[in-house]
């Protein structure tokens, strides 16, 4: 016998409570009315036990027959013929076994009509319990439909989200790597010592980038691992044209943020800030925790931000998706933003908010400076 399922039990426990206490309201009518009797009970649970497997039969019809996903202007004209049905048969039911019941406890009279219009009375008030169990029951139908479909629409949301999230990460490796053979390509003729050590590093910055992308988030400090290769990487072709520094809070090390978001910023300061200089310049990298809640992460570089509206995106297609999988993983909690500096004139930032979430963070302060 396979095993209840918690619908199946929940439909019995309805089933046994509710034709149980109607049951026990007819035994109670009973007694207020004077009419009570020791077979008055009997009578009832006899009543009560008909009506209920009744009412059970026809749930195994509607459900054979595919009644919950009928239209009302169908399903109205059914439960009426049904429940009408339902209603004489169950009193032809109850007659007979209520007849058994006083023959054998010898409580059956003699000389005495079939008391008809009484069985009427029955039959209708049968008919109105029934009418009160449909009721019940395609509204109890229509709120586990209602309770799935939001259920499935959450999966869906999910799986979407999931599906988005890889596309997303698709796009930014293929973007580093493109840069990351640019530059090397750059050195191959110039300096190929070079060019191999290069090759070395993109190497494992590859490897080490294709490791954290298996995951959606990553501690800031294992980002600012890659932001350190990359940072090397670039060293070995911009040279002294590059210098560095980083400012990082321990109590930041430990929030999350989508993989290469950190490195990211870092190539797109490099690439529109530094490399177009023939003097280069400095980035400052900076991760504090701006309020309770929440982490600050600036990326500052010399420049001057002018966005054009006419081209896909000032910066390609990395910066668009990082925004958008800030959005996916922490909705308003998170934000990305690149402008002109308003302290500092000719430098660009991009400041990165984010979530401390549920990860501890200790109190207190490092700064780390390098410069290369």
């Amino acid at each position: 016998m396979p095993p209840l399922t918690s619908h199946t039990r929940l439909y019995w426990t309805l089933q046994t409570v509710g034709w149980g206490l109607y049951g026990a309201l007819g035994v109670l009518l009973a007694a207020v009315f004077g009419k009570f009797s020791p077979l008055v009970i009997p009578i009832e649970a006899i009543v009560a036990g008909t009506l209920l497997g009744c009412s059970h039969l026809l749930r195994l019809w509607m459900r054979r027959h595919g009644w919950t996903r009928l239209p009302l202007r169908a399903l109205l004209p059914r439960l009426l013929l049904a429940n009408l049905g339902l209603a004489v048969a169950s009193q032809v039911v109850v007659g007979a076994l209520v007849v058994v019941l006083l023959w054998l406890t010898h409580s059956l009279g003699t000389g005495q009509g079939f008391p008809w219009m009484q069985y009427v009375g029955y039959a209708a008030n049968s008919f109105f319990a029934f009418w009160l169990w449909s009721g019940a029951y395609f509204s109890l139908h229509y709120f586990d439909n209602l309770q799935r479909a939001e259920v499935e629409k959450w999966k869906l949301t999910a799986a979407v989200r999931d599906a988005e999230m890889r596309t997303l990460k698709a796009q930014i490796n293929p973007h580093f790597l493109f840069n990351g053979l640019n530059n090397i390509r750059a050195l191959v003729l110039e300096n190929p010592l070079r060019a191999r050590e290069m090759m070395t590093h993109l190497s494992d910055l590859l490897r080490y980038s294709l490791q954290l992308n298996t995951r959606e988030q990553v501690p800031l400090a294992r980002e600012l691992e890659i932001v350190a290769h990359y940072l090397t990487l670039e060293t070995l072709q911009l040279e002294e044209r590059l210098r560095f520094t980083l400012d990082v809070a321990p109590a930041t090390l430990e929030v999350l943020l989508p993989p290469m978001t950190l490195q990211l910023l870092v190539e797109n300061a490099i690439k529109h800030g530094i490399a177009p200089r023939p003097g280069g310049g400095a980035i400052h990298i900076s991760a504090q925790l701006e309020q309770p809640g929440q982490v600050l992460i600036t990326v500052r570089n010399p420049g001057h931000y002018q966005p054009n509206p006419a081209a896909l995106d000032h910066t390609g297609i990395g910066l668009p998706n990082a925004h958008e999988r800030l959005q996916l993983l922490f909705g308003p909690t998170a934000s990305l933003a690149i402008g002109n500096d308003a302290r500092q004139a000719d430098t660009v930032t991009a400041e990165l908010r984010l979530p401390v979430g549920a990860v501890g963070v200790q109190k207190g302060r490092h700064a780390a400076h390098s410069e290369a």
